[in-house]
């Protein structure tokens, strides 16, 4: 069963997504690159109401979405395990910003990478405010089954 509300989630909803989001390390930003939708992977962590993601400086992502509207989404469909039979998909709208992350944030984060596309792995730091939340919850399908289903 599907459900999800089609706008922004109410309270209930949005703190079950981030408390989702939070359970996973990687997921999707989406950004409008010179009038073309482009698609990364980012570490993220969750800190209040906030998602802070963390992205190699060298390829220039962080720089080109400071102050637009992106997208960014996770879910659980690479983590899941043999008796597992629910599916989750969270994404969010929210301006991104340039963020310089505290202690116990790089703490959450972990060690980052040694190397993105072999050059050292330089961090930088987005931070998001999410609005119109997205939760996306599909019930009763075996972990087997999932590549199948969705």
């Amino acid at each position: 069963m599907l459900t999800a509300p089609t706008g922004p989630t109410d309270g209930h909803d949005e703190y079950r997504a981030l408390e989702l989001l939070g359970r996973m390390p990687y997921g999707r930003l989406s950004v409008s690159m010179r009038a073309l939708p482009f698609v990364t992977v980012a570490r993220h962590i969750v800190s209040g109401r906030s998602v802070i993601l963390r992205m190699h400086a060298g390829f220039g992502y962080a720089q080109a979405c400071d102050g637009n509207v992106v997208a960014y989404g996770a879910d659980n469909l690479s983590n899941r395990h043999e008796g597992d039979e629910d599916v989750w998909n969270v994404q969010f709208v929210g301006t991104a910003r340039l963020f310089t992350p505290s202690p116990a944030d790089l703490e959450l984060f972990g060690r980052p990478p040694r190397a993105a596309d072999d050059a050292p792995f330089i961090p930088e730091y987005l931070c998001i405010e999410p609005q119109f939340i997205t939760l996306h919850h599909l019930e009763g399908i075996p972990a087997r089954q999932v590549a199948h289903s969705v």
